[in-house]
């Protein structure tokens, strides 16, 4: 069973293919040229660079958010379009999942923080369990002091991960003394690995199914919103 995984939420676009072997092939930038003019040759690249045919492909497995709206909707509008030209099912994963992944083997709580835009940030916490991580605190988006606020409610060991947590790193550590380190984007990688136990176990939808994370309004709406208050 191969995986083709699609990761465009956050300003990074990723792309791998693997399945019982593990990853066998994976492309990644961060900034530069739009997700848009990105991901298509991206998807070709990684493929041919791993000698495989797209109709090989069993499942297509794809960040569903939160993150970045453009992006996010030009992954999942890729994701769903192959996923359908295949007659394969999909499987959504949340960023937010994807970046405490990849720090599942901390010995602390796990607080992946997404640059949301706007003085704000997307975050989750989990905590490591036998076999992976855990989510313990429901998703998230809101002004920094909200997160620390949080964090200083649970007054526990945290690591904060992600983007977010680089960009704001004096706020958090000054309201709440923890470790920032980590990844600072999702990655296709662990999408790839997380995306192949799911399957194992038949966990999967079909194209139409699949919807986005957005926690919040996307900015247009928002915008439009604004306006009419205004009126």
């Amino acid at each position: 069973m191969l995986i083709l995984g699609i990761e465009t939420a956050t300003e990074r676009v990723s792309v791998a293919v693997g399945g019982h072997e593990g990853v066998i092939g994976l492309f990644e930038i961060t900034k530069g040229r739009r997700h848009a003019e990105t991901l298509v040759p991206a998807i070709q690249f990684v493929m041919e660079q791993a000698d495989i045919e797209l109709d090989e492909i069993s499942v297509v497995a794809v960040d569903i958010g939160p993150g970045l709206f453009t992006g996010m909707r030009v992954g999942l509008a890729t994701a769903k379009a192959i996923a359908q030209a295949l007659r394969v099912p999909m499987i959504g994963i949340s960023s937010l999942d994807l970046l405490a992944f990849s720090s599942r083997h901390a010995d602390k709580v796990v607080v992946p923080v997404i640059d949301a835009r706007k003085g704000e940030v997307f975050y989750a916490m989990y905590r490591q369990v036998p076999g992976g991580i855990q989510q313990i605190a429901d998703p998230m988006v809101g002004p920094v002091d909200e997160l620390v606020a949080d964090l200083m409610a649970r007054n526990q060991d945290v690591l904060c991960i992600g983007d977010g947590a680089r960009r704001y790193r004096d706020e958090i550590v000054e309201g709440y003394h923890c470790e920032i380190g980590g990844d600072d984007h999702p990655s296709a990688s662990p999408l790839v690995q997380l995306a192949h136990a799911r399957a194992l176990r038949e966990e999967w939808v079909n194209a139409r199914e699949i919807e986005p994370l957005y926690l919040r309004a996307p900015d247009a709406v928002i915008n439009w919103a604004t306006r009419e208050s205004r009126r």
